[in-house]
C-alpha cells in the first residue's frame, strides 16, 4: 500500500502525516508513506484544498486533517 499526503508542508499537512502514522501503527499496518509538495502533482489529483491524502493512487481526503480513527476507517476499506 503507498500512501501519500499532498500538501506544501504546513502544519497541517505535518499533522495529516502524524495521524495517517498512527492510524497505520494502531491497524498493525505496513505502508509507504510519501510527502507530495510539488503544486503540480497534487492538483493532478484533484486537490483544490490542502491537505490531502491518497491512498493507492485514489485520492480519498482533501482540506482538513482527519483524526487517526477516520484514517484507520479508509484504510481498512481500502486493505
Amino acid at each position: 500500500m503507498i500512501i501519500k499526503v499532498l500538501g506544501p508542508g504546513c502544519a497541517n499537512c505535518v499533522n495529516l502525516e502524524k495521524n495517517t502514522r498512527a492510524a497505520l501503527a494502531s491497524l498493525g499496518m505496513d505502508a509507504q508513506v510519501e510527502k507530495v509538495t510539488d503544486y503540480p502533482t497534487i492538483v493532478g489529483y484533484g486537490v483544490l484544498k490542502t491537505p490531502g491524502l491518497v491512498i493507492d493512487e485514489e485520492l480519498v481526503l482533501s482540506g482538513k486533517v482527519a483524526k487517526p480513527a477516520e484514517i484507520a476507517g479508509l484504510l481498512s476499506a481500502r486493505a
